[in-house]
């Protein structure tokens, strides 16, 4: 009746599609905008085909039975199906072809997935897998495979099962080329390049080439002196006590069954477990949105749950550090994102030269005109647009790729123009302005300081955020908050900080937990690395498998029960 009304009535429907008329002026438009949102289409109720498709089934199933149950159980419905005499001998190539494709899903770890979900909400290691799976299942042979960390996202149980992937393609005459930091594979690898020794400008040398058992004997590399532990992450595991909490009740959001869970406030918590066994479910469905709500603030919509008890009166904000971009704009950089660059104009605007013409420090931003480049409007490069092909960029004619006017370059400090500065690496940035002692290089070097803390070292200042990585932009947000000396203890979420990160960059990682948390905030981690889990207060384990087989919570408590609880399969994984 409230949706489609009746002879009396109109509904909500039929003023909207009276809106929709009418859409051609923009305040229509913004104003549909505003209650359009997406819902389950209650024809196909979701399944995306009209319901003739479904009159045709095959063993007593449609199609729409088969692309909602998880591909395990898909695989073991083609393996058993039961067809007559005529069905065999018409679809024996197609069964085979079906059962090799989905076998290839389930050893990579992927078997919790269904055939509907859609490509959109899988992450970054899921995507990678499905291609590995399409790979394996093609059947190719003397061919090359370059992999960029597989190992994304994955549980040790999970990476065991992609070794064995990884192998298999291996012993069909192929030849498998992974970047991958991951001490499980490199262990597994056949051969191993290790480039170093450092990064940025300390970096780009080949410090070893070899197999496992000479590197771990001879070599001096950083990684080697990781694999034979003589450097560890963290030479102790400090356990800080809790007494206040927060508990998600009955969380039931997909495959979650019914969980009560604890969150301590004030120390660091991770939340593991196999891929698909509920982790971002329960963490950025739930408890992220949930607590976003209760401080009045907008979040996405709540995943199922009864309620959200505990000490909710000493929380006084959360923030969820994704690997998303650090800012939309091409001009957007870690300079600017730390706050670095205002200081940085001002000091290029307190210049003898600078004063002498009149330049103030917004001359010295590539945001607003004055000091910038109008041809490129600050870019450094123009766009062509190419109208059935990728945009082409070319380096701006006018300012040579330096952003800025001749006039604005000739001003130095230092004998380094504006441009120079934004070219420099963070640590030989840290090293030049130490140089100098006054007001504004202390503040340009106190910022950039935490770029280093968080392994950031190498990254230029006006490198643009679009060319950063997932988990650089991770720990550029991380170095953000870390600048920000006052602040009411909060909670803070990391989704699999150790994404794409080398042994010696986990410990500064973890280093820079370890300042956050001793200021008394609250560490909430999506994390499988058995570093961090070691360096965590306590832990939650969900399991034991993924999919509609996890989604039960296997343990909590701190590492030294974790390794003997009989339940946990991420216990198996973790030694002190």
């Amino acid at each position: 009746m409230l949706w489609y009304g009746n002879e009396r009535v109109s509904g909500i429907n039929d003023f909207f599609a009276y809106l929709e008329s009418k859409k051609q002026k923009i305040q229509y438009r913004v104003m549909i905008s505003r209650y359009r949102g997406k819902t389950t289409c209650h024809e196909c109720k979701g399944k995306r085909l009209k319901k003739e498709a479904y009159y045709v089934k095959i063993d007593g199933k449609s199609i729409g039975d088969l692309i909602d149950v998880s591909i395990i159980k898909l695989k073991k419905h083609f393996e058993e199906i039961k067809l007559s005499k005529h069905e065999q001998k018409v679809s024996s190539r197609l069964i085979n072809e079906i059962n090799t494709r989905l076998e290839s899903i389930v050893d990579v770890g992927l078997g919790y997935l269904t055939l509907n979900r859609l490509s959109s909400t899988l992450y970054g290691g899921e995507s990678q897998r499905i291609n590995l799976a399409t790979i394996f299942g093609s059947g190719l042979v003397v061919s090359l495979y370059i992999l960029d960390e597989p190992s994304i996202g994955l549980h040790p149980k999970d990476t065991e099962n992609l070794i064995k992937v990884l192998k298999n393609l291996r012993d069909r005459d192929n030849t498998v080329i992974v970047v991958e930091h991951d001490e499980e594979i490199i262990r597994a690898a056949d051969h191993i390049i290790d480039i170093g020794p450092k990064a940025g400008r300390y970096g780009g040398e080949i410090v070893y080439q070899g197999d496992i058992k000479r590197m771990t004997k001879d070599c001096e590399s950083l990684t080697a002196q990781y694999l034979r532990s003589q450097l560890k992450t963290l030479d102790s595991y400090k356990r800080h006590k809790w007494k206040n909490f927060i508990e998600v009740k009955g969380a039931r959001q997909h495959n979650l069954k019914n969980l009560n869970v604890k969150f301590p406030l004030g120390i660091a918590t991770v939340v593991t477990g196999v891929s698909g066994s509920g982790k971002t479910s329960l963490i950025k469905n739930i408890l992220f949105p949930s607590i976003k709500k209760l401080l009045g603030l907008y979040a996405d919509k709540t995943g199922e749950h009864d309620s959200l008890t505990g000490d909710i009166h000493m929380i006084t904000d959360i923030e969820y550090v994704d690997q998303n971009p650090i800012g939309k704009s091409s001009r957007s950089n870690p300079a600017t994102y730390i706050k670095a660059y205002d200081e940085i104009r001002k000091l290029y605007a307190d210049q003898k030269h600078a004063k002498a013409n009149g330049f103030k420090p917004s001359h010295f931003s590539f945001n607003v005109p004055g000091g910038r480049c109008e041809t490129c409007q600050g870019e450094g490069e123009i766009t062509v647009e190419m109208q059935f092909m990728a945009d082409v960029h070319l380096v701006c004619e006018e300012c040579g790729g330096k952003r800025f006017k001749d006039d604005i370059l000739d001003v130095k400090y230092r004998e380094k123009s504006i441009y120079d500065i934004l070219e420099m690496p963070v640590s030989e940035a840290v090293e030049f302005f130490s140089e100098g002692s006054g007001k504004y290089e202390k503040k340009i070097k106190k910022l950039l300081q935490h770029y280093l803390d968080v392994g950031l070292g190498y990254v230029k200042l006006g490198q643009s955020s679009n060319t950063l990585s997932g988990g650089e932009s991770q720990r550029i947000k991380l170095a953000s908050y870390l600048s920000k000396e006052k602040m009411d203890p909060m909670i803070f979420v990391f989704d699999e900080p150790t994404t794409g990160l080398h042994f010696h960059d986990i410990t500064k990682l973890l280093q820079s937990f370890e300042k956050i948390r001793s200021k008394g905030h609250t560490l909430i981690i999506i994390e499988h690395n058995p570093e961090v889990i070691k360096f965590a207060d306590w832990i939650i384990d969900l399991g034991p498998e993924g999919g509609e087989y996890g989604g039960q919570l296997m343990f909590q408590g701190t590492t030294e029960d974790i390794i003997k609880s009989d339940d946990s399969v991420t216990g198996k994984y973790v030694s002190l």
